[in-house]
């Protein structure tokens, strides 16, 4: 079995060191830099599987590093930042971030969130068997082999999360799943108070599918219940 690599971005190395040493406890192989233009270098040499980054680092950000990686790369990115304003951990998960923890932070916590980003992006990623599974709604098209998304021929760049969270809806249309049942499936973990992560995604969801200037939405809110896919 393929060994995992996880990449570590963070310029304070006792906390690099601590959640390296409770990774390698875990079977992984861990690398570790000090600044977000190594992080990117090391990306773009070899294969990475998750990605645990700090906000604040020398040379370039976690920020700017998440938004250059988003173009090429869907592998699990998880902040581990000082910064625990709301407005940066929306931030951050509209550019591309599957998760974000503040510190100061449990290591047994984020083991536990790197082992469920990896089990929901290995089954994602699993072979598909059918071939026929693209799904078209008029002028949108989902298709879940290249994870790619058109409006009436125009490309929609998603991220993993808002694609997940389109399939998902789309799969199903009519289907009304609450955001603890998005979450639980599209995130692969347990609901903790994330409502609003759910709700962030479907907010940024809309305005990529233009549902703010759509008489008849894509993705339509069932006050009280949840969200349903109007295809």
């Amino acid at each position: 079995m393929k060994s995992i690599s996880i990449l570590i971005a963070d310029d304070e190395q006792e906390i690099a060191d601590l959640i390296a040493f409770h990774l390698e406890k875990e079977g992984y192989q861990v690398i570790k830099v000090s600044d977000g233009l190594e992080a990117l270098h090391v990306i773009q040499s070899q294969l990475i599987d998750l990605l645990i980054l700090d906000i604040m680092m020398p040379r370039m950000d976690g920020f700017e590093l998440t938004s250059l990686v988003r173009k090429q790369h869907n592998m699990p990115i998880i902040f581990l930042s000082a910064k625990t304003s709301d407005f940066d951990k929306v931030q951050g998960l509209v550019i591309g971030a599957d998760d974000y923890m503040t510190k100061p932070f449990t290591p047994i916590e984020l083991v536990a969130r790197v082992n469920a980003q990896l089990r929901r992006f290995m089954k994602l990623n699993q072979p598909q068997n059918d071939h026929n599974s693209t799904l078209e709604f008029g002028g949108l098209v989902i298709s879940p082999e290249q994870r790619t998304v058109t409006l009436y021929g125009n490309n929609i760049e998603l991220t993993p999360k808002e694609f997940d969270i389109l399939y998902l809806l789309s799969s199903h249309p009519k289907k009304v799943y609450s955001v603890e049942n998005i979450f639980q499936q599209v995130w692969g973990d347990k609901f903790y108070e994330s409502g609003n992560t759910v709700m962030v995604h479907i907010r940024t969801l809309r305005k990529k599918l233009k549902d703010d200037v759509r008489n008849n939405k894509w993705i339509k809110t069932v006050w009280g219940v949840g969200y349903a896919f109007n295809g």
